[in-house]
């Protein structure tokens, strides 16, 4: 029997639902009790969706009783970011540019979800229009971070992480474009999968750069990762063994990765590695040719995508919109499409090369991110440090945008401090049996 049913995994809550010891009914009730308890409720869900989630959860009462669940997850209760159109719901990403924006139709992952069974407990605050890794958002509100309240709690995907972390939500779902559901999971303590460009759809999806943006699950476990995954494409889950790691041959990137990391990070990530070393894996370390050169052209991939994405309703109401997230949009302008087509035909080789470099490697292993949460306030005042503290905190994740592939964050046993597995496009179930062998090692 699962004695908090806040803290436990969706998995585990949808076998106790199969097993007939969890009620669907009475697990939403309790969820949305929490949420209406909790002392930082409107910093974390903008909209709870009380109505839905009930009507949700009791069809699928209905269903476990006659034993016609249509998944191991129907019935367990999850958060949306505010960037998933749902049905009659306000959907505004962030930003006061979209107040009063209301789908008339679910995104297709979410219409997924539902046919999978899932509850919708509510949306998520977030980085205005996803724009940031540091999950500030003056605009409408900034969640918490879990192991430190007056600490940021990574973007964009914020109020996601929040949502689980602090007991609200089974699970949340997130985008990420550059880091965006791996930093706040990293910082919050969950597991959370940056899936391959196109893997999931992003037919409903609030876009920032469509090129580069993904869906992507953050949650308790990485059994919940691969579920979540799997029932968003609208596919079967696959059954998640962990990879052995004996023998496993796993890379280190030797260059920019491991720049400028915080000490006990630092100290954290070479006592994984020797956990890894133990357990039977081989440790190679190799620097990714190219690499700086993608970090030089990310400013060009980036904002000039976005800024051409939202240009016209920024620049019809620029003041609505929070100063560091303009600022950046803005740069966009810089570039010209052809610098910008350029520079795609240029990543795109620096991408065959590193599927070159990686063959015969069972994953890539390196820090989330390079720094753990600094406190709110001191990136309110100070704008420098908030584009420095900004970069850094995205440079380890966005490589993995950069490169195209999949990536996974684990949790560790130093708080706000995730280990990062990067594997093939489309591999994401071998990243995230990688990852269930990893966390089980450390």
């Amino acid at each position: 029997m699962i004695d908090n049913w806040q803290s436990a995994s969706a998995c585990d809550l949808g076998r106790a639902i199969d097993a007939g010891k969890v009620d669907p009914l009475d697990l939403t009730k309790a969820f949305l009790k929490a949420i209406d308890k909790h002392p930082y409720r409107d910093r974390i869900y903008t909209i709870v969706t009380t109505e839905r989630a009930l009507r949700e959860a009791t069809d699928a009462s209905v269903r476990a009783i006659a034993q016609k669940r249509r998944s191991l997850l129907d019935g367990v209760p999850i958060s949306w970011k505010d960037l998933f159109d749902t049905k009659d719901i306000p959907t505004e990403a962030g930003t006061a540019l979209l107040k009063g924006r209301t789908p008339k139709t679910d995104a297709m992952v979410v219409k997924n979800a539902t046919n999978a069974g899932l509850v919708c407990l509510g949306k998520t605050h977030m980085s205005e229009l996803a724009f940031s890794g540091l999950g500030i958002n003056p605009v409408t509100e900034t969640p918490p971070n879990f192991f430190d309240h007056e600490a940021i709690p990574g973007g964009s995907s914020s109020g996601a992480a929040a949502s689980v972390a602090f007991g609200l939500a089974a699970a949340g779902i997130g985008s990420d474009t550059g880091g965006s559901v791996r930093i706040p999971s990293a910082w919050n303590g969950l597991v959370g999968l940056k899936t391959t460009s196109g893997q999931l759809s992003l037919d409903g999806v609030v876009p920032l750069c469509p090129k580069f943006d993904t869906v992507g699950p953050l949650c308790r476990s990485v059994e919940d990762a691969s579920y979540l995954n799997a029932i968003m494409a609208g596919k079967k889950p696959s059954d998640l063994k962990p990879q052995s790691l004996d023998g496993a041959q796993i890379m280190v990137p030797s260059n920019i990765a491991l720049d400028e990391l915080e000490p006990a990070i630092a100290t954290e990530f070479e006592r994984n590695l020797e956990s890894l070393r133990t357990a039977g894996a081989n440790i190679r370390r190799r620097p990714i040719d190219g690499l700086q050169t993608a970090f030089d052209l990310a400013g060009c991939l980036f904002t000039y995508e976005a800024y051409n994405q939202w240009r016209d309703l920024i620049e019809a109401d620029p003041d609505k919109m929070y100063p560091e997230i303009l600022a950046r949009f803005r740069s966009g302008a810089n570039y010209s499409n052809a610098q910008y087509q350029e520079a795609w035909a240029t990543l795109n080789d620096i991408r065959a090369k590193y599927q070159n470099l990686t063959q015969g490697f069972d994953a890539v292993i390196l820090p989330s991110s390079p720094i753990t949460p600094p406190h709110l306030v001191s990136l309110q005042q100070d704008s420098k440090l908030y584009v420095r503290t900004n970069l850094l905190a995205l440079r380890n994740t966005r490589m993995g945008n950069l490169l195209g592939v999949c990536a996974v964050n684990i949790p560790t046993d130093l708080a706000a401090y995730g280990l990062m597995l990067m594997a093939s496009p489309n591999q994401e179930d071998a990243a995230l049996s990688m990852a269930l062998a990893v966390k089980n090692a450390l």
